[in-house]
């Protein structure tokens, strides 16, 4: 008699477990250590399932980009409901940002790479415009110099998304870094520009 040692499956949502699977060798192993093959073998399922269910690794990868702005997105909103202002709002957003992307460096590069992401797929545009709006809410009354011009809400969400995003990248390739007198990395609110909002103090 031959006895087969592969381990069963029997959960009855075989894509989350794989997607969960994925973002777990991801955030262990980084991109270089996933293929459909290592996801088959994390689960203890047939090599040929993840294909089944993604098609392909540029499938898994979209469908592990819609996942990570779906945290992303929560984790951005995690602070708003303690907020007292709407600068506080701003900041909580900003630092649940910084936050989520020093956390997943691999799953952040992911979500914001073509080279892994079909930024197409409606599953993920539905999940990344979820995320952007928590950055057009931050955005509307924000009073600095581009706030009367006829696109200002348009110039203010780029503006924001801009300066945030471009710190949580910087920090994350270790651009910005312990200088040579031993001073801690500066959060955003020490590099960030002092704003207001109009009608608020």
């Amino acid at each position: 008699m031959t006895v087969n040692n592969r381990k069963k499956y029997h959960h009855g949502d075989l894509r989350n477990a794989l997607l969960e699977a994925g973002l777990g060798i991801i955030e262990t192993d980084g991109v270089s250590g996933l293929s459909l093959r290592a996801l088959a073998a994390k689960v203890g399922v047939s090599h040929t399932a993840p294909k089944n269910h993604f098609g392909s690794m540029k499938g898994l990868m979209t469908a592990i980009g819609a996942e990570g702005f779906r945290r992303f997105a929560a984790e951005m909103r995690a602070g708003l409901s303690t907020a007292s202002s709407r600068m506080d709002k701003l900041r909580a957003a900003a630092e649940g940002y910084v936050r989520f992307a020093q956390a997943h460096p691999e799953l952040f590069r992911i979500m914001f790479s073509p080279e892994y992401c079909d930024f197409k797929s409606e599953d993920v545009q539905s999940a990344a415009q979820d995320s952007y709006s928590v950055l057009v809410d931050i955005s509307k009354g924000l009073d600095w110099d581009k706030a009367d011009t006829p696109d200002a809400q348009w110039r203010t969400e780029i503006m924001l998304w801009s300066l945030v995003h471009g710190y949580a990248t910087l920090l994350n390739s270790g651009q910005i870094d312990d200088d040579a007198s031993g001073m801690p990395v500066p959060s955003i609110w020490e590099v960030f520009p002092e704003y207001s909002y109009r009608g608020e103090n």
